[in-house]
């Protein structure tokens, strides 16, 4: 179906006239006809019925009336949209952000941005680190903030943030948030349920190392949504692990484990990533410039002060 096809359709139910139709789209009458007639084949039925001078809708030209126009403006809307994106009247970042990664620690960029741009339409998608991959790979996202992603893509360009551990994470009633960090051995956290947030790949630590946390990510409860799981661990439901800079309410404490007996020190470091050799939008490179410039270290400490 060509989008030509039906405007030449739709011009005909306006004017239910084949010749003010043609005059209409500005194409005779002979191709107007044709290119109806085509439209009617990939339907598989007549939609205009030719009586003398005027014609009129058949019970499938009806039902597919309002179809096609729709059709039809959502595609001069889409080609309008993309004139103007081209010609710099539209200003538009897709941003694919991790799960465990907070939007707020990056608002003054996005202020800024939008204080340049202040027409911007910006897509933020979020993921596992597996899913942000895939969608900085498929296009989907010019830029994406995440921690590790997948190394073996030669593609993939990468300027590190900060680097951050990730706790232990329990309710603020929890019989660990009595003990100091130093105090809270193994065998404490093996006691414990362990909740599992699917926003997190973790696969990606060493198997040892939550082995000797006696955590199981398997067979322990999933939770999909970070504000479920702080509630789940605030009613001591059970323990988590999660990045220091991720779900720091006052309901729940975070216990550093390498200040623990067992100096389990698991750790990862949160980039902004994009694709090279891929044509950068102004208002990605923008926005990559002003996450570059950032003292990340320093804004991090100063959130979890």
């Amino acid at each position: 179906m060509e989008m030509q096809q039906v405007r030449y359709f739709l011009a005909v139910t306006r004017t239910f006239n084949f010749t003010r139709g043609a005059e209409e789209c500005n194409v005779t009458q002979p191709a107007l006809t044709r290119a109806i007639k085509q439209l009617e084949e990939e339907l598989g039925g007549e939609l205009i019925r030719r009586e003398g001078r005027n014609s009129h809708l058949t019970p499938l030209g009806e039902r597919m009336r309002p179809l096609l126009q729709q059709c039809y403006e959502s595609a001069t809307t889409a080609k309008k949209l993309a004139c103007r994106i081209k010609n710099g009247e539209v200003s538009a970042l897709s941003l694919a952000i991790s799960w465990t990664v907070s939007v707020d620690y990056l608002m003054p960029q996005l202020d800024k941005l939008q204080s340049m741009y202040p027409g911007i339409r910006i897509k933020l998608r979020r993921g596992t680190e597996r899913e942000i991959s895939q969608m900085l790979r498929d296009g989907d996202a010019d830029l994406a903030i995440s921690g590790p992603l997948d190394e073996s893509w030669d593609r993939l360009e990468t300027w590190p943030m900060f680097t951050e551990a990730f706790d232990l994470v329990v309710g603020t009633e929890h019989q660990l948030a009595r003990h100091n960090d130093a105090d809270v051995s193994i065998t404490m956290v093996r006691d414990s349920r362990f909740l599992s947030y699917t926003g997190i790949d973790y696969d990606k630590f060493e198997v040892s190392t939550l082995d000797e946390l006696g955590i199981d990510a398997e067979a322990a409860h999933r939770v999909d949504c970070a504000r479920d799981l702080e509630t789940l661990v605030a009613a001591n439901f059970g323990v988590t692990l999660m990045p220091k800079s991720t779900l720091t309410s006052s309901r729940v404490r975070h216990i550093t484990l390498c200040h623990t007996p067992a100096g389990i020190d698991l750790r990862r470091t949160v980039a902004i990533y994009s694709v090279a050799g891929r044509p950068r939008s102004r208002e990605a490179g923008v926005f990559l410039n002003l996450v570059r410039s950032t003292d990340w270290p320093r804004v991090i400490a100063s959130k979890l002060l």
